[in-house]
């Protein structure tokens, strides 16, 4: 009979150690709860059970009380462990949690534990990641615009310091000190621009505009410039083509960095054209130039922040590096895309999509 009571213990014993071990199988935070809760109930009645039929033959209590210890022991251990599998994945991330407080956005923990946990670190390592390129890119950003921020005001006080002294005379200076002058606004507009882009402004005044009107106004504004180079600018609007829902002044200041950036990179004697068709449920403008093309890898990058092709052009040619950046983040907020590629023949093309009107909205 002694041997029974022995058995029955040992029998509680392991099936807890086993429920224990299983208790790892299951994925979530949950189910492991769950699965403990029943361990925990389910052992100190199984013990009673066997144990009272120990007694039965034995009389003994302290059979009872072994098997009850034994039980309650597996039990806690199972629990235990549980706690383990979750309070170990939370101190690392509490832990991490504490270096990116301090700036230190390199933090990242092991993707482990319950499925809950698991994604929880999967969401923490992806937002630190964002906030490393964030503040490298911010970093970037500041180091840039000092870079070009100190070169004209440099050109402008070595200009005025030569007037004190009187070397030459205001005039002589001061068609240069008007160019300096507008470099310094361009730039400082272009930040601005950048600011309220990353801040995500207002929401979008947007309204039903016809695509030829749009497309019409903004070549027309820029041919004396294409003359004065001697680049042929043209038009093409696909005909038929339902109005675009946009926020007019934003995609004018998209389409003017786009033929600006074309017309700088084309020699004379060559061609710029400005086109519109519909595609896959939107409008497609582009702009095709006979220039230089885009440089190899660049297609990717082009549209980063004072991203130039060649760092060693002319810098007042190449502008401050801004407008294509300027030109992505518009349209991106109106919900459209911009890509740029080589164009067939030679040249560049850069492309955005706008979205159509909704015949349900009434613009």
């Amino acid at each position: 009979m002694s041997a029974q009571a022995l058995a029955a213990a040992a029998g509680i014993f392991t099936a807890g150690l086993l429920a224990a071990i299983a208790l790892g199988l299951f994925r979530t935070v949950h189910a492991r709860l769950v699965a403990l809760t029943l361990i925990v109930g389910a052992l100190p009645i199984a013990a009673v059970l066997l144990s009272g039929v120990a007694m039965f033959d034995m009389h003994a209590d302290i059979v009872l009380v072994a098997v009850a210890v034994a039980s309650s022991m597996v039990a806690v251990g199972g629990a235990l462990l549980v706690t383990r599998s979750i309070s170990g994945p939370l101190r690392e991330l509490r832990a991490s949690t504490g270096r990116v407080a301090r700036g230190d956005f390199t933090a990242r923990v092991a993707e482990h534990g319950p499925a809950e946990l698991s994604e929880v670190a999967a969401a923490f390592n992806e937002m630190t990641s964002r906030l490393e390129e964030l503040f490298d890119a911010r970093r970037q950003l500041v180091a840039w615009a000092s870079h070009d921020l100190r070169t004209p005001v440099s050109s402008l006080q070595a200009m005025l310091e030569a007037v004190e002294d009187g070397v030459v005379e205001p005039e002589h200076y001061l068609p240069a000190m008007q160019q300096q002058v507008h470099a310094l606004r361009v730039l400082i507009d272009d930040l601005f621009e950048l600011a309220q882009i990353d801040a995500g402004g207002d929401a979008l005044q947007t309204h039903g505009v016809a695509v030829e009107r749009l497309v019409g106004s903004i070549v027309d504004g820029f041919e004396a410039e294409a003359d004065a180079r001697g680049i042929a600018l043209e038009r093409r609007v696909a005909d038929g083509l339902p109005d675009v829902e946009i926020a007019p002044e934003q995609i004018e200041r998209v389409m003017q960095n786009l033929l600006a950036n074309a017309l700088r990179h084309t020699p004379p004697r060559g061609s710029v054209t400005v086109a519109a068709e519909r595609m896959n449920g939107s409008v497609v403008v582009s702009v095709d130039d006979t220039g230089e093309g885009i440089p190899p890898g660049a297609a990717r990058t082009m549209f980063d922040r004072f991203w130039r092709g060649d760092p060693a052009r002319d810098r007042s040619r190449e502008g401050a590096g801004l407008g294509l950046a300027i030109a992505k983040g518009l349209v991106e907020r109106h919900g459209g895309t911009i890509w740029a590629e080589e164009r067939r023949g030679g040249g560049a093309r850069i492309a955005f999509t706008l979205p159509l009107v909704d015949p349900a909205s009434g613009s």
